[in-house]
């Protein structure tokens, strides 16, 4: 069964896919939640880009004052676009990743290093922690990508 393609009447069944599922739920929700914490940021610090999004401060004059940037909200941002710019290639590498056939305790280091990663990274960005940390996190979560998608293309060759 190793190295064989599932099957996708068996991808329920199949634990490599289970476990995909369950750790990219996690970090997709993890994703979610940094638009939420911009969010957040934006109403506590009064600091928007949207004209609209003002009215409840003021309207006119009194409410261009709210159309600023923020240090806290552009960090939020940037770590947004971090998860944007890593787990949308998580997804779909791990999707052709669960499919060819790893072995589950390799799967799981894999799917379990990267989730760990990139909450890492999450917190390094937003406490902010020193570097090299958010670096060091963001690279482990690369590499882990990188590494499932050189099983795909090892596996499915078909150049």
């Amino acid at each position: 069964r190793r190295g064989k393609m599932a099957k996708s009447t068996q991808l329920i069944d199949n634990e490599v896919f289970r476990a995909f599922a369950t750790y990219t739920a996690i970090v997709l929700l993890k994703m979610m939640l940094m638009s939420l914490v911009t969010a957040y940021f934006r109403i506590t610090r009064k600091a928007f880009v949207n004209p609209e999004d003002t009215d409840a401060f003021g309207k006119g004059e009194s409410a261009k004052k709210y159309l600023r940037t923020d240090p806290d909200v552009e960090r939020a941002r940037r770590g947004h676009l971090n998860d944007l710019e890593n787990i949308v290639p998580f997804v779909g590498i791990g999707l052709l990743y669960a499919l060819s056939g790893p072995e589950l305790s390799t799967a799981l280091l894999h799917f379990r290093l990267f989730t760990g990663a990139r909450i890492l990274h999450t917190f390094a960005y937003l406490i902010p922690l020193p570097q090299p940390g958010r670096g060091l996190s963001w690279a482990v979560g690369y590499s882990v990508t990188f590494s499932m998608a050189y099983k795909v293309l090892k596996t499915a060759w078909l150049l």
